[in-house]
């Protein structure tokens, strides 16, 4: 388990102003936490070669993922008909 008290922690209000420092700061720095009321929500995590050539679908699941229901369906194929439909 990780400690997000030695991690850089930003506000969602942070990240919103200034969402393209933040990721690139992520990126030279490593992971930080996106807080909401003092209490963490979302980790930005820097993109390593690892990631690279890999499908989403290969991936590693995020803990707490694999809890989620699972469908028997490509829901990549729905999202990107509904992109081109805008």
């Amino acid at each position: 388990m990780c400690n997000i008290e030695h991690m850089v922690q930003i506000s969602i209000r942070d990240l919103h102003m200034k969402t393209g420092d933040w990721v690139r700061k992520a990126t030279q720095m490593g992971n930080i936490v996106v807080m909401d009321r003092r209490r963490p929500v979302v980790k930005l995590v820097p993109f390593t070669a690892e990631d690279a050539g890999k499908s989403f679908a290969e991936r590693p699941l995020v803990k707490g993922f694999s809890a989620l229901p699972r469908s028997r369906h490509d829901s990549t194929r729905y999202l990107s008909e509904d992109r081109e439909r805008t």
